[in-house]
């Protein structure tokens, strides 16, 4: 088998893998044989919590994983850029301060956040590109004007923290980076809506490839850049607002695994965007069930971690931004 598939099954293999030690451990331990046991028949008590607690986060955590990472393959691709990622240029912040605005001043619209999460994410993406421009999209310009858009709603969002009242308090939870205390509806808002999003996202994937050669060169071949670029977007912004609603601004997750995933499949995005999913799946799972685990019974917030891994490999990518994208 090619090196592509062995990394495909490797990554499945240890994905799997995490999940079942990340619902068998923690301050309630169960084993293996008794959780299996106790989700056939529902009449353990241990392996309820469980299920009412602990598996929700599981899946939260890898598919906002997955969509994270797969957005960040999306802007990478539609930007030329291999700095892009949703957290680093503010889209994440932008889709959690309109969600935070629009469900404290209508709290009856709660369950409308990833659609206000959306408008949010496309609102950031738009002022990226508007205040990049300048006869192109140069790639250190447009992640700097990205960072500013991020402190810019990043600081909005947090002003947010100090009016006290209960309702903001409440969602405040909600658009924090934090994954615990995530229920089944959570679990089925994340599915429905991302999974829309990783779906598109393979129907996409020539159009990615596509986008890898000179606009010039993809013009003379019949295709249509400026629409590719925009629906690619539109795409990227569902799946990162998406997580953003559920599992709160998680940076650097979308920066991190579309560059590791390049080295294992390379560069088509048929293998590139299925392999990110199962990646940011993996990655933001370990990263939650570390934080919960090291210090128990105390939590370190994934966000947290993750930013320590994501700001040193960001310089690295920064100081390397002269490579041409995509070698």
């Amino acid at each position: 088998m090619s090196k592509k598939v062995w990394s495909l099954i490797v990554v499945i293999v240890l994905l799997v893998g995490v999940m079942l030690y990340s619902a068998m451990t923690g301050s309630l331990k169960v084993d293996l044989s008794q959780l299996m046991t106790g989700l056939w028949t529902g009449t353990d008590d241990q392996v309820n919590v469980v299920k009412d607690l602990r598996l929700p986060r599981i899946f939260v955590s890898v598919m906002a994983g997955a969509a994270l990472a797969v957005a960040g393959v999306l802007l990478q691709a539609v930007m030329k850029n291999p700095l892009a990622d949703a957290g680093v240029i503010g889209i994440s912040s932008g889709a959690a301060l309109i969600s935070l605005i629009a469900v404290t001043v209508f709290p009856a619209l709660y369950f409308w956040m990833p659609f206000f999460s959306f408008i949010g994410g496309a609102l950031a993406c738009l002022m990226v590109y508007g205040f990049s421009w300048k006869s192109g999209l140069h790639p250190i310009r447009l992640i700097l004007i990205g960072v500013a858009v991020n402190a810019i709603f990043s600081g909005l969002g947090q002003s947010f923290n100090y009016r006290g009242s209960y309702a903001v308090t409440s969602i405040n939870q909600v658009t924090t980076s934090t994954l615990s205390m995530k229920k089944w509806v959570d679990v089925e808002v994340i599915v429905t809506y991302g999974g829309i999003g990783l779906i598109l996202a393979m129907l996409v994937f020539s159009w990615c490839n596509f986008l890898s050669l000179q606009d010039k060169t993809a013009k003379n071949l019949g295709f249509n850049v400026t629409r590719a670029r925009l629906l690619i977007s539109v795409i990227a912004v569902l799946l990162a607002a998406t997580a953003t609603a559920i599992a709160g601004v998680i940076a650097f997750i979308g920066l991190l695994v579309p560059h590791c995933a390049r080295y294992l499949v390379g560069s088509d995005h048929k293998w590139l965007i299925p392999f990110s999913a199962l990646c940011g799946g993996l990655l933001l799972l370990l990263a939650d069930t570390l934080g919960r685990t090291v210090l128990a019974p105390n939590e370190i917030p994934a966000s947290i971690i993750m930013a320590v891994i994501g700001g040193p490999f960001l310089i690295f990518l920064i100081r390397k931004a002269d490579r041409t994208y995509g070698h």
